[in-house]
């Protein structure tokens, strides 16, 4: 069996694309993962599968989220061991100390072109920072993320891949969560 760790792009945000975890735990079930955990309610799924092939595990559980909810959700999945180098990699912990409140990570599905990455460069971005690292944004936002310029929608728009965003204390606790449900389960 492999852990892994999905983000649902969108689930429950303004009260859109609500699923209760329950719901959401059942319907992972349904397709034969096992052990499965969910974390708060943005859509943050633990789960194990004898499965490898990450896009295919995506491409079946939106499937099955568009058949039973009647609509699309993009399902990111990231291994246990791609998530500890999200986390040891993070230039503004490793290198600057910021302030766990004011980090967070996007993760995306496939890495962006140059000339995306480009006009993201041209954004007038205030005092918010970001750093890409292959599938993966990290940010710096001091002030409120409800306020970001750097929204995961922005990034979306003008890096032209789906992207799913998480505080960085989100981060921790999914890989926590993870690796405990990998000792203890397998």
């Amino acid at each position: 069996m492999h852990t892994y760790i999905s983000l649902l792009r969108g689930v429950n945000v303004a009260g859109q694309k609500k699923i209760k975890m329950s719901d959401l735990r059942a319907l992972y079930e349904s397709l034969g993962f096992r052990n499965v955990t969910t974390y708060i309610q943005s859509g943050n799924v633990i789960f194990q599968s004898t499965q490898t092939d990450l896009m295919a595990l995506s491409q079946k559980i939106e499937e099955k989220i568009h058949k039973k909810y009647h609509f699309q959700v993009a399902v990111i999945i990231r291994t246990i061991p791609e998530m500890k180098q999200i986390i040891d990699e993070n230039p503004f912990v490793k290198d600057r100390h910021e302030e766990v409140n004011k980090l967070y990570s996007t993760f995306l599905t496939k890495k962006p072109s140059p000339l995306a990455l480009q006009g993201l460069n041209q954004v007038q971005k205030n005092k918010e920072e970001f750093v890409i690292s292959s599938r993966t944004l990290y940010l710096f936002i001091p002030e409120s993320y409800g306020k970001a310029v750097l929204s995961n929608t922005l990034l979306e728009k003008r890096l032209k891949v789906t992207a799913s965003t998480r505080n960085w204390k989100t981060v921790l606790k999914l890989v926590e969560l993870a690796e405990t449900s990998a000792g203890e389960r397998i």
